[in-house]
């Protein structure tokens, strides 16, 4: 991982940044603001209007990149995403524009943590446990006492083969390993429309850093979204309301 950046060196990104680029864009934190539950999101007419429109200004270098399955961007996104691509579970989930998704098998382990989770905390006031197709997370952000608790019982699981921990913002989360948001955005540059053009990549979470680092090693650059903090990002915007502002007039 590249050094990261002195707080004072991210400056807001200039709209040339898109000129020519691939765009690679985090979901939660970026497109839409947090909610206190992960199913609380609201997207808004302005963002439906807003994807196509970027993919036809990019001749479809467009995706989402995103902690969440494919299958939860799509019931949130729905038909707006036309020929965009989507990529889930941290990289482990990869659908092509007009293509299927391709994953691996969900591990069976993870029915069991699962279920540990949902006993251990599930009915603490506060909580949320959010099934995904390759993983399992625990929300606190409605109860911040419980981080050291549900960050000790996700690592607890980390320790069977082929899973690790993946933290976010006041949430632990148990995923596949082997796959993260940088190894997606690259195999996704692999090919058109993606192929020859520098990848751009805007996040705002912890789980994003890997996507900043691959852009920045491919001649893109990484754009955070929130708060400066040590990221591999070149860019910074402060917060949702501004990266659409910034994305309308791209588009």
């Amino acid at each position: 991982m590249q050094p990261p950046s002195a707080f004072a060196a991210l400056e807001e990104p200039p709209f040339s940044l898109l000129r020519d680029a691939s765009l690679f864009l985090d979901f939660d934190g970026t497109l839409v603001d947090l909610a206190e539950r992960p199913d609380g999101v609201e997207v808004d007419d302005a963002l439906h209007a807003l994807l196509p429109r970027l993919a036809e200004r990019l001749d479809g270098r467009v995706a989402i990149v995103s902690g969440r399955s494919v299958a939860q961007i799509d019931d949130f996104l729905g038909g707006s995403l036309g020929q965009i691509a989507v990529v889930g579970s941290h990289g482990a989930e990869i659908r092509r524009a007009g293509g299927a998704i391709v994953r691996p098998e969900r591990p069976p382990v993870l029915e069991t943590a699962e279920a540990a989770f949902t006993e251990r905390l599930g009915d603490r006031p506060g909580v949320v446990i959010e099934v995904k197709s390759l993983g399992v997370a625990i929300h606190y952000r409605m109860a911040p006492e419980v981080e050291p608790e549900a960050k000790a019982l996700v690592e607890a699981f980390a320790r069977h083969d082929g899973l690790e921990v993946q933290h976010g913002k006041m949430m632990a989360e148990l995923r596949m390993a082997g796959h993260d948001k940088g190894t997606a955005i690259a195999a996704l540059l692999e090919d058109a429309p993606f192929l020859g053009h520098a990848p751009i990549f805007v996040g705002d979470d912890l789980t994003d850093e890997p996507g900043f680092v691959l852009c920045a090693r491919h001649g893109g650059a990484g754009i955070l979204i929130g708060s400066p903090r040590d990221t591999a990002a070149r860019f910074r915007l402060e917060d949702v309301w501004r990266l659409r502002r910034w994305l309308e007039a791209a588009a």
